[in-house]
C-alpha cells in the first residue's frame, strides 16, 4: 500500500497520527516541493488529477485507489488488523481535521 500525502494536509496528518504506517508496511509518499520521485510515482498510477482535487490518496496492493477519507481509514484499520501486533499499529487520534480541504 502507498499513502500519498502532503505535509500541510490535515486529513493526511490525522491518518499519520492514528496509524503506525511504518509498522503496517504502508509506504508514505509526501507530495511536497522537491518530491520529484513521489510526483513521478503519483503520475505512474495516473493520479495527478485526483491529487489536485483531494488528498490523501491510498493505492492498495492490487493497484486500485481509494480517494474517500472514510474508506482510506477503514482500509488502514483493516490492514492494522492483519499485522501480528495490531495494537501497536493504531494510536490515539491526534487533533481532528477541521476542513479536510487539501489537495496537491
Amino acid at each position: 500500500m502507498t499513502l500519498f500525502t502532503k505535509s500541510d494536509c490535515s486529513l493526511c496528518n490525522q491518518l499519520k497520527a492514528v496509524f503506525d504506517l511504518e509498522a503496517m508496511n504502508v509506504n508514505i509518499e509526501e507530495l511536497d516541493k522537491g518530491g520529484a520521485a513521489s510526483l513521478a510515482h503519483l503520475a505512474w498510477h495516473g493520479l495527478v488529477d485526483d491529487a489536485r482535487k483531494r488528498l490523501p490518496l491510498l493505492v492498495l496492493d492490487d493497484c486500485s485507489t481509494l480517494t474517500d477519507f472514510d474508506q482510506i481509514r477503514e482500509a488502514l484499520a483493516a490492514r492494522a488488523g492483519q499485522v501480528p501486533d495490531a495494537a501497536s499499529c493504531v494510536t490515539e487520534p491526534g487533533a481532528g481535521c477541521a476542513t479536510g480541504a487539501c489537495s496537491l
